[in-house]
């Protein structure tokens, strides 16, 4: 049924005008596009207020110079293909380029009407009217709102003009909102997909494993510095993965095919940073019957990555500072020189800007690392990676072992919910030793409890993970070199009846640290 009054009844226009406006913004904010709104838009102005074979004319994205009917009512297919105008020409194209309203109170005696979307035969015999107002959108003129209208109705001109202002300003601000949700769009789906392609190259290439967006934010910065030579600090917690970042720097540089040398700062006495950096000449020290090329020397040409470097001693840090900026070093006990290009990744889970506010670290030295920082997140931000983290752990842990057990969905589910304090190394620890103990070969989560340690729990704050006890966490943070003396390592050794794993797991050491302490104190 129509919506229009009866031919010869009073007409309350203020009500259907508000009426049309009512229904029009009803349907505001329901789509993403304008288009719907519009379409109903034009409908109501005919049939609540007799404004016929509405259109609205946009300016061509392709071409500017022209405009072309976009959206119609009343109007036939081929009459709204026929609807094109240049800047100027006609009614609809004067309105387009002045930017201002236009009423043509009998379109047969103006000379300027072209007659062309809709030919004057197809419209009603008596005298028709013609109004065109601008269509305005970030303070210029994107188009013309215009229709048609018979003259002798009881309505004044100028409030079929006011209205249609109104409309008109409604429709430039849907379309302004279109282009920003376009925009946005647009910019959104350009960055998943480099993202992807991000994720995809470095999971190929670095063994990465994760699709969450903190983990894609450090992927895309690892891959804009890759290609420059400047320092890089990679920032976060123990267990996020620095070594493997580290080598994904080194992979994706112009270096990739030189060395890539990795020095554990935390694993060298103080006695021996200066000869296992820099090197040292024969007779530099009692034992040194040759000259040795240190880490620095091997790494030429190549990355240096130094894990751990808040605990390079000060000394050292001043001989690393002069190294860097000079691009030579002088081995120790030696006199001349030697010059070397070495690309320096160092990572570290202290605040070194605090350690060095307090006189721990050198300033100097600070700024010359943190000239491209990179924070690796923790496994609480990316939880979403951490199905794909364990089943990864299984799979290696399953072939390592020779084992065959696999993980339930409620198992997978329950992983994801807890908080991991040592991040990734946890995670891979706690699933190998799920793998090795398991008594059966599917694991639910149920059966979790007793190989995911307490400290694990969700919302918990991250517990001290420098020493680990038996049977909790595997995790352990990297200790000083002079953190246990020869006692020490010969009573976890009896204690645990000569295993070294259980031995330095027990101390909160790794193997290769609880070995290294062994031969320096001569009980290996």
């Amino acid at each position: 049924m129509s919506m229009t009054p009866a031919p010869h009844a009073p007409v309350d226009w203020q009500a259907q005008e508000l009426l049309l406006l009512r229904e029009v913004m009803k349907l505001v904010g329901r789509s993403l596009s304008p288009e719907p709104v519009l379409r109903e838009m034009l409908h109501l102005m005919s049939e609540l207020l007799g404004l016929n074979r509405g259109r609205i004319v946009l300016r061509d994205e392709a071409d500017h110079d022209l405009a072309r009917i976009r959206l119609a009512y009343g109007l036939t297919a081929t009459e709204r293909r026929r609807g094109r105008y240049a800047p100027g020409e006609g009614i609809t194209g004067h309105v387009l380029a002045s930017g201002q309203a236009m009423i043509v109170q009998d379109i047969d005696a103006e000379s300027q009407f072209l007659f062309r979307s809709v030919r004057r035969e197809d419209l009603p015999p008596e005298t028709v009217a013609f109004l065109a107002v601008p269509i305005e959108s970030d303070g210029r003129t994107v188009g013309v709102l215009a229709c048609h209208r018979i003259r002798s109705r009881r309505r004044r001109l100028t409030d079929d003009l006011a209205i249609l202002r109104t409309l008109a300003t409604l429709t430039g601000q849907l379309l302004r909102l279109e282009r920003l949700v376009q925009a946005q769009t647009e910019q959104l789906q350009a960055r998943n997909e480099a993202l992807t392609r991000a994720l995809d190259s470095a999971s190929a290439r670095y063994g990465l494993i994760g699709c969450s967006p903190a983990l894609l934010q450090a992927l895309g910065e690892l891959e804009r510095v890759s290609q420059s030579q400047a320092s890089v600090l990679l920032l976060g917690e123990s267990g996020t993965g620095k070594e493997l970042f580290a080598r994904a720097v080194h992979l994706a540089s112009g270096r990739s095919d030189q060395p890539f040398i990795k020095v554990n700062c935390s694993a060298i006495p103080d006695a021996l940073f200066e000869s296992e950096l820099f090197g040292h000449e024969r007779g530099a020290f009692t034992g040194a019957t040759q000259a040795r090329p240190g880490w620095f020397e091997q790494a030429h040409g190549g990355t240096i990555f130094l894990d751990e470097i808040g605990e390079l001693p000060l000394a050292m840090q001043a001989k690393l500072l002069r190294t860097l900026q000079e691009g030579t070093l002088v081995r120790l006990g030696g006199q001349r020189e030697v010059r070397i290009d070495v690309r320096l990744v160092a990572a570290t889970n202290r605040d070194l800007a605090h350690e060095a506010a307090a006189g721990r670290f050198r300033q100097d030295l600070y700024y010359r690392l943190n000239v491209v920082p990179i924070r690796l997140p923790s496994l609480r931000e990316r939880r979403e990676d951490i199905r794909a983290l364990a089943l990864h752990f299984v799979n290696r842990a399953n072939q390592a072992h020779q084992r065959n057990v696999h993980l339930a969905a409620d198992a997978l589910q329950r992983l994801e919910r807890l908080d991991w304090p040592g991040n990734i190394r946890e995670l891979g620890n706690v699933i190998e030793r799920l793998v090795l103990l398991a008594d059966r070969p599917v694991v639910h989560a149920d059966d979790l409890g007793r190989f995911v340690p307490e400290a694990t729990a969700v919302n918990t704050s991250p517990p001290d993970v420098g020493l680990a006890a038996p049977g909790a966490s595997l995790v352990r943070d990297y200790q000083s070199a002079r953190s246990h003396d020869a006692r020490q390592l010969a009573e976890a050794l009896a204690q645990h009846h000569g295993n070294q794993s259980r031995a330095a797991q027990s101390l909160g050491l790794t193997l290769r640290q609880f070995s290294y302490r062994l031969r320096k104190a001569g009980l290996r």
